[in-house]
């Protein structure tokens, strides 16, 4: 089992992808991904929302996302959130360990 978190992040002036764009460049990102359990954490922009940047963060279970809410990193994230003034959604979805079903295969091209 897998745990994906989207969390939308939305600001003015174009402060969420300030905010994505310095947590990639101050490397916060990369000591991310380096933690354990860490599956994806990654950043995209809406296209109908400029105002807004997902960040689609996975983890390999519960006790990662709790391993990673502990450490040093949630300081810094949170730190920018603030600098930024940021407002947040958040989905969590669990993966579907069997896979994709042979009745939707038809519709993914590879």
């Amino acid at each position: 089992m897998s745990i994906v978190v989207n969390i939308y992040y939305t600001g003015t002036d174009g402060n969420a992808r300030k905010f994505a764009k310095e947590m990639e460049s101050s490397g916060t990102v990369a000591e991310i991904r380096k933690e354990e359990g860490n599956l994806r954490y990654e950043y995209f922009i809406p296209m109908a929302d400029p105002e807004t940047v997902l960040l689609i963060d996975c983890w390999k279970d519960q006790q990662a996302i709790d391993r990673h809410h502990s450490s040093p990193m949630m300081d810094k994230i949170a730190e920018l959130r603030m600098k930024y003034d940021l407002h947040m959604r958040v989905e969590r979805y669990v993966s579907d360990e069997g896979g994709i079903p042979e009745t939707d295969k038809h519709f993914i091209k590879e």
